[in-house]
């Protein structure tokens, strides 16, 4: 009886540390429980700091993008844009250049209508000269002043007259070949003239334009050293605006050379049909001295005693 009352006693205190031993590990692994959200925090910052770096990066990729396509588009590859973009000492070759280009094309028009309109009525006085036979009849067909017809009769007229009392019939007609070959070389160097300012232009617009082109390159190089960058989005603007000079030298040269060319071969053929005039009435001189009755020389009276 006592021994069962002795294990009736024992038995709650066992019971008793069986509770508590448990509940040691228990709280052992709440402490770490406890402890743990406060160590989140601290990995949390390191967690976000990469996201933030990502974004970061993003937002500055599209700047860098669009400061690249700001210095490509910064020039307008026009030819106006390129020449409100180039150097003054380009834009001053660029207009002289345009100056002279006019100045060709003014040249071919002028020109080309005077020797067209030359041709078509010396052809016309051509025709009455041949018809005319004497030097009269042509003075008479050929009434209109500042003509080249009326030029070469009345010079010839005016030698005659002033060689009457010439006995020389060869003489005169000397005399007269030498005033029409003045007459005909004078047409001549009348219809020439600004032929010269073609080939000059085309002697020396390419030129010109070279220059232009190695000032540009120039200023090119210097920017290059000054930006520190070899990127053609930044170098091939000033190189082709360097190079619009050169174009604007052989878009003015190239007309000028065709044209002067033009222009020799048809003032050659202008002054050969003048020669031809000049002969006409050559040949009118001649006639008329022909007709003429020869003079006889009168002897010298000499008084003697």
């Amino acid at each position: 009886m006592a021994a069962l009352l002795l294990s009736l006693m024992l038995a709650p205190t066992a019971a008793f540390a069986d509770a508590q031993a448990p509940a040691t590990p228990a709280a052992t692994a709440a402490a770490p429980a406890d402890q743990a959200p406060a160590a989140a925090p601290a990995v949390t910052p390191a967690a976000t700091d990469p996201a933030q770096a990502v974004d970061t990066t993003t937002e500055d990729a599209p700047e860098v993008l669009e400061a690249d396509n700001t210095l490509g588009m910064a020039h307008d590859l026009s030819p106006w844009g390129m020449y409100q973009n180039a150097d003054i000492i380009v834009k001053i070759v660029m207009i002289g250049l345009a100056i002279a280009s006019i100045i060709t094309w003014t040249i071919w028009i002028a020109k080309g209508f005077e020797l067209m309109s030359a041709k078509r009525r010396l052809r016309n006085e051509i025709v009455h000269l041949k018809k005319a036979t004497t030097l009269k009849e042509a003075s008479a067909t050929a009434t209109k002043a500042g003509t080249l017809a009326n030029l070469l009769v009345h010079d010839a007229l005016e030698e005659m007259r002033l060689s009457t009392n010439s006995r020389e019939k060869e003489g005169i007609k000397e005399r007269v070949a030498f005033r029409l070959e003045r007459l005909v070389a004078a047409c001549g160097r009348n219809m020439s003239s600004g032929t010269g300012v073609l080939a000059t232009i085309g002697s020396t617009a390419p030129f010109v334009g070279l220059f232009g082109t190695v000032w540009g390159i120039m200023n090119s190089f210097i920017g290059i050293a000054k930006t520190q960058t070899t990127n053609l989005a930044v170098v091939a603007p000033g190189i082709a605006e360097a190079l619009l000079a050169t174009a604007l030298g052989l878009v003015a040269a190239i007309p000028a050379v065709v044209i002067y060319n033009v222009f020799a071969r048809s003032i050659a053929g202008y002054k050969a049909q003048v020669s031809d005039a000049s002969a006409e009435v050559l040949l009118l001189v001649s006639r008329d001295l022909d007709h003429q009755p020869e003079r006889s020389s009168q002897p010298h009276m000499v008084k003697v005693g």
